[in-house]
C-alpha cells in the first residue's frame, strides 16, 4: 500500500499553493517580484476582511450552502475564498462556516464520482474538488480520487478511437445534455486534475498509472479554440479570422450563434469568431495546466493578444458580461505564470496587479460584497459568487505583491 502522507497533509500550505500558483521560476513567462507595497497590502486585507465577513454572514446555516443549493460549485468558490484569506491562521483550524460547507459539498458526491446536484457535472465537480483539496481532511481523499476519475471520463472522443478528428475531441463540456466541449469547463477540469494529481501522489488513492487524461488531445482542443489562420481553415469555408482576434480565444470552436462578426473577404462574406478576455486567460491557464512548453508560439500569441486588449473597464469583446470572472481568470493566469508587468502595443508598462486590486476594491459594496450591476450573464447577479471571484483575485494579488 502506498504511504498516506502527501501535500494534502498540510492544508494551509496547499491552500497557499492553489491560491498563488505553482509555476517554478525557470518556467515563468516573466520573472521578478514587485517590491513591498505595505499600504496597498493593508488596503487589500481590509477589503478581504469585509468580504469574508459578508460571505460568512450569508451562508445558509442549516444546509451549509451558498446561493443555489443544487449547484455545489456556488458553495465551493466561497469556501476557497474564505480559506484563501492571508490572515487565516493554521493554529485556529478551519472556520466553522467552512466545516459546515464541506459537509454540504460531500453530501453532493454521486456514485459516478461527480460532485453535483441536478447537472453541470464538470463545472460543479471541478470547483468542489478545488475546495476539498484545501480542507486537509484525509477523509476527502477518496472523494477527490473518484471525482478525478469522473473528470477524466468526461473528456470527449467522438469516434471513440482515441483519434483527434473532431473539433471537440480532447475537450470537456458541462456533461449531460450539453453536447460539446467548451474552453471554460475544460480549463476548470484541467485545473482540478493538475492539482489533484499532486495531492493524491504517493497515497493509496493515486491512480495516475491506471487512468489519465489524454493531455495531448486536450491541447489539440485548446488550440482549436484559439483564433488563428489554422483554426479558421479547420472550421471550413464559412470561417475567417480578423487580425485583431488572432491569438485570442473563444468559448468553443465553431460557434456561429453568438460572439461572431461578419467579414467581407475576397471569397465573399465569412464569419469570424470574436476573441474575448476571460477566454483568453482561460486558454492560457489551460495550456499551463497541460504542461505546455512555455516557449510555445501559441502561448506567445495569447500573451500578445491579452496585452493588446488589456482593460479593466470591460471583459474585452463582451462589454460587462462576465466581468468578475474575467478579473478572476486574469489574476490567476498572470500570477501563475509569474507575469510581473504587461506591456501595451505602444510599449507602455502596465502594473496590472496594482491596477486590478484598486479596481476591484473600488467596486466593493458597503456590506462587503461585490456584484456585477451591469450584466447578470453567467450568474454575476449573485453576490456570493461575485464576492468569491473578487476575494480570490485580491488574495492572489496580496501574495504576489
Amino acid at each position: 500500500m502506498k504511504k498516506s502522507l502527501s501535500l494534502f497533509s498540510f492544508p494551509f500550505l496547499l491552500c497557499s499553493l492553489i491560491i498563488s500558483g505553482t509555476a517554478s521560476a525557470q518556467d515563468r513567462i516573466s520573472l521578478g517580484k514587485d517590491g513591498p507595497n505595505v499600504s496597498l497590502k493593508l488596503e487589500i486585507q481590509r477589503a478581504i476582511d469585509k468580504g469574508t465577513r459578508y460571505l460568512k454572514s450569508t451562508q445558509n446555516k442549516e444546509t451549509g450552502a451558498w446561493s443555489d443549493a443544487t449547484l455545489p460549485a456556488l458553495t465551493a468558490l466561497p469556501v476557497s475564498a474564505i480559506l484563501g484569506d492571508p490572515s487565516l491562521k493554521q493554529e485556529d483550524g478551519l472556520p466553522p462556516e467552512v466545516e459546515k460547507a464541506f459537509e454540504y459539498i460531500v453530501s453532493n458526491a454521486k456514485p459516478d464520482g461527480g460532485i453535483y446536484g441536478k447537472g453541470l457535472a464538470t463545472y460543479n465537480t471541478s470547483l468542489s474538488m478545488m475546495a476539498l483539496m484545501q480542507s486537509g481532511n484525509p477523509e476527502h481523499l477518496p472523494i477527490i480520487a473518484k471525482a478525478r476519475r469522473l473528470l477524466i471520463n468526461q473528456q470527449q472522443d467522438h469516434d471513440k478511437r482515441g483519434e483527434v478528428d473532431n473539433l471537440y475531441d480532447g475537450g470537456i463540456g458541462y456533461g449531460g445534455s450539453y453536447a460539446h466541449s467548451d474552453l471554460s469547463n475544460t480549463h476548470l477540469a484541467l485545473e482540478a486534475l493538475h492539482y489533484s494529481k499532486k495531492v493524491l501522489a504517493d497515497t493509496e488513492f493515486d491512480e495516475s498509472g491506471e487512468i489519465e487524461l489524454d493531455w495531448d488531445a486536450a491541447i489539440e482542443f485548446i488550440s482549436a479554440s484559439q483564433n488563428s489562420e489554422g483554426t479558421a481553415k479547420r472550421l471550413g469555408d464559412w470561417a475567417t479570422v480578423q487580425e485583431e482576434d488572432k491569438g485570442g480565444f473563444v468559448y468553443f470552436p465553431g460557434s456561429t450563434k453568438s460572439d461572431v462578426v461578419k467579414v467581407q473577404t475576397d471569397g465573399g462574406e465569412k464569419t469570424a469568431l470574436r476573441s474575448y478576455g476571460s477566454m483568453g486567460y482561460a486558454g492560457l491557464l489551460a495550456f499551463i495546466y497541460a504542461d505546455m512548453d512555455r516557449d510555445d508560439p501559441r502561448i506567445a500569441a495569447v500573451m500578445k493578444w491579452l496585452q493588446a486588449n488589456y482593460t479593466l473597464e470591460e471583459n474585452p469583446g463582451l462589454d460587462a458580461q462576465g466581468l468578475y470572472y474575467y478579473y478572476h481568470t486574469m489574476a490567476k493566469a498572470l500570477i501563475i505564470t509569474g507575469t510581473k508587468k504587461l506591456v501595451d502595443p505602444d510599449g507602455k508598462e502596465i502594473h496590472w496587479k496594482n491596477e486590478l486590486a484598486l479596481k476591484i476594491m473600488a467596486t466593493q459594496q458597503s456590506d462587503g460584497s461585490w456584484i456585477n450591476g451591469e450584466s447578470n450573464r453567467w450568474m454575476e447577479d449573485d453576490p456570493a459568487l461575485v464576492t468569491a471571484y473578487s476575494l480570490l483575485s485580491l488574495e492572489r494579488i496580496f501574495r504576489a505583491l
